[in-house]
């Protein structure tokens, strides 16, 4: 397999995983890169999804180089960032954290942010930021209690997953679906193809079997 064909994808989102299948790509590795996600001081939450991107495809590629028989081929990093405001809400690990999460963007407008951050076989360094805008309904305590006890929003940020029962919340979406879920499809597909990689080459697979 030519290089150009070759994807580790830096994540170990299986939401990334389904993304990018759903676009007909399979990723060759997955390379969870573990990296500190915390935000700097006065950090925009813009910044910190452009960042954390970077970070993530650059410590994969340094740690892929290093191996025996060094990785060729394309590296691929996210990072997704839910924001009301400038205050950016925590990937939930508990159900006070989600809840915290869930009375702040109740009624109101919030911005999911993903930074995308793509290294070439040749080893150049390509990003992109993606911005969608959300508006949930005023959330009742019921909804809110039902909604924890699904525990669908666990390791989610900004305590929810809009593909889940969250979606049921969405009263206006202005931008990328996708990019709301983990990986905004459009923008990910373009990076890939302006770099040489055939999105589009396993898509008539099924019409030969």
């Amino acid at each position: 397999m030519s290089d150009l064909q070759k994807l580790v994808l830096a994540s170990g989102s299986p939401r990334r995983v389904e993304l990018l299948q759903q676009a007909g790509i399979e990723p060759d590795r997955l390379f969870p890169a573990d990296v500190d996600e915390r935000p700097m001081r006065a950090e925009h939450p813009r910044s910190l999804a452009k960042r954390l991107s970077v970070t993530k495809a650059q410590k994969a590629h340094d740690v892929l180089s290093k191996e025996a028989e060094p990785a060729s081929g394309f590296i691929l990093a996210a990072d997704t960032v839910v924001a009301v405001g400038r205050r950016i809400l925590p990937k939930a690990e508990s159900s006070d954290e989600a809840l915290h999460c869930l009375q702040l963007l109740s009624g109101r407008s919030h911005r999911v942010y993903t930074g995308l951050a793509l290294v070439t076989p040749a080893g150049k360094l390509r990003q992109r930021l993606v911005e969608t805008r959300v508006r949930f309904k005023r959330l009742s305590r019921q909804d809110m209690e039902n909604y924890l006890a699904s525990g669908e929003w666990r390791g989610k940020a900004g305590g929810y997953g809009i593909q889940g029962l969250a979606g049921t919340f969405v009263v206006k979406l202005v931008g990328s679906y996708t990019n709301v879920v983990g990986l905004p499809l459009y923008e990910t597909t373009s990076l890939l193809s302006g770099e040489g990689y055939q999105v589009q080459l396993n898509w008539q697979a099924g019409a030969r079997v």
